[in-house]
């Protein structure tokens, strides 16, 4: 059987074993380069990809061709120099200045990028989205949007904590459109920046004009829909732009922090719309699919980083993908500016610093502000004796999380939160905690408000 006939029979049942989203992000690329002596050797386009197949997906691989042809016992991975071999440039021989200008330019291509028509970024693609358990299923609703926009998940409303990705897959889907196929208008904007023009075309009477951009739009793409909360204008005008594009079968995105049943202060035909589509979370990746996103983003800025430091950074930052990309930024300066390789050690003194500087203390007045913030209810209500339902909840949030994060003693809490007895405390923090196993709302609710109190 021919080179490319085994690979396609390969690859034809591999599909089948696994998430479309999968198959699409690690075999895109790649075919068999050589069989000699019953080893087959497979060209991959980069470093990244070759190694998630050598740890993710070997097995399955060889089965696969030992099935065809029994003959094989051996598979290798190679690297396709033709699509590849920038990323493997050193720059020994640069000057610091120029290593400084090229990390300054790096850091900046986002911003003057931008295509002003659409609002995309075109540095977000498919291509350079990593995929794995934690977002699969909010990459393959994206993606199949991309290839039928209006037709499948309509609206279709992406959630995740901050700095894990949203926006990277809501403008991919826009630039794949925009790519893919022509005459469709993509349009990518900011909630915040959406509500300043209903506000200022308010102001100016010029709603009309407002309406007349958007009437045209194939695709709208509104990243963090969540400050939309509490704005009745702004919702009002949104619900009409909203239904007007629906009816014509124009796709929707949406992103927030939060699923829609939690956001607070949103009127119930705006919800229900928003739940009337595809609704998809992006969890934490885990330590192995961090490892790879960093190696990933590292070989987008021409640096090159070993599996040891990899994984040392992928254990240490935990949180969002956007610290992996703070600690890489970090460690290209390190490189460029001390022309030093980057070993270990050298990762872990950039990370040392990091935490040093960005240590998290919380207390009493900063969990009070972050919870009546999520909440919506003034510090003064959830101090009181108030029995309304929405404050007992939030003082009860508030009594778990300073048990829990401040390790405050009962007695202590008590006098803290407005010299309840302590016996009420442990029955209010007892609740929350029984809450926690047995509604997802609450445990939802409560990992935002440990999110906000990270990042404050």
């Amino acid at each position: 059987m021919q080179k490319e006939n085994l690979w396609q029979s390969v690859l034809a049942q591999i599909q089948l074993e696994i998430s479309d989203a999968s198959f699409n992000t690690w075999f895109k690329n790649t075919k068999i380069s050589e069989i000699e002596r019953g080893r087959v050797t497979i060209s991959v386009p980069n470093t990244f990809v070759r190694d998630w197949l050598s740890n993710k997906y070997h097995k399955k691989i060889l089965k696969g061709l030992r099935n065809i042809d029994p003959g094989i016992k051996e598979v290798g991975y190679t690297i396709n120099s033709s699509s590849n071999s920038s990323s493997v440039k050193t720059r020994n021989s640069e000057s610091k200045k120029e290593n400084e200008k090229a990390v300054d330019n790096q850091m900046e291509f986002q911003e003057l990028s931008i295509d002003h028509n659409t609002g995309l970024n075109p540095k977000y693609t498919f291509d350079n989205f990593v995929v794995g358990p934690f977002n699969e299923l909010a990459h393959a609703a994206g993606f199949a949007v991309g290839k039928n926009p209006g037709s499948l998940y309509n609206p279709l409303f992406i959630y995740s904590k901050t700095g894990l990705g949203k926006t990277h897959l809501l403008q991919a889907v826009g630039n794949k459109v925009k790519k893919e196929i022509k005459g469709k208008r993509v349009f990518y904007i900011q909630a915040q920046k959406f509500i300043s023009e209903i506000i200022s075309s308010i102001r100016n009477n010029k709603m009309e004009e407002f309406k007349y951009r958007y009437k045209d739009v194939d695709i709208l793409i509104i990243d963090d829909i969540q400050f939309l909360s509490g704005k009745e204008k702004t919702q009002e005008e949104f619900f009409h732009t909203f239904n007007e594009l629906y009816e014509k079968n124009k796709q929707i995105i949406l992103s927030s922090d939060r699923p829609p049943k939690s956001i607070s202060s949103l009127t119930d035909r705006l919800r229900s719309r928003f739940e009337g589509g595809m609704i998809a979370d992006i969890d934490y990746p885990d330590t192995e699919t961090r490892a790879a996103i960093l190696k990933t983003k590292a070989q987008e800025k021409d640096l090159t980083l070993s599996d040891d430091v990899c994984y040392y950074i992928a254990e240490n930052i935990q949180r969002s993908i956007r610290e992996l990309e703070g600690v890489l930024n970090k460690l290209i300066i390190q490189q460029q500016t001390k022309d030093t390789v980057i070993n270990l050690n050298e990762a872990k003194k950039v990370l040392k610093n990091i935490n040093q500087t960005s240590s998290t203390s919380f207390s009493f007045n900063k969990i009070l502000k972050t919870v009546a913030n999520f909440y919506e209810i003034n510090e003064k209500d959830i101090m009181s004796s108030s029995r309304k339902k929405e404050v007992v909840k939030s003082r009860q949030i508030l009594i778990y999380l300073l048990r829990e994060e401040l390790n405050y003693s009962y007695p202590y809490i008590g006098k803290k939160v407005g010299g309840k007895d302590h016996t009420t405390i442990i029955h209010s923090f007892s609740k929350i905690k029984k809450e926690i196993q047995k509604n997802e709302e609450i445990k939802e609710e409560l990992s935002y408000i440990k999110e906000s109190l990270m990042s404050v």
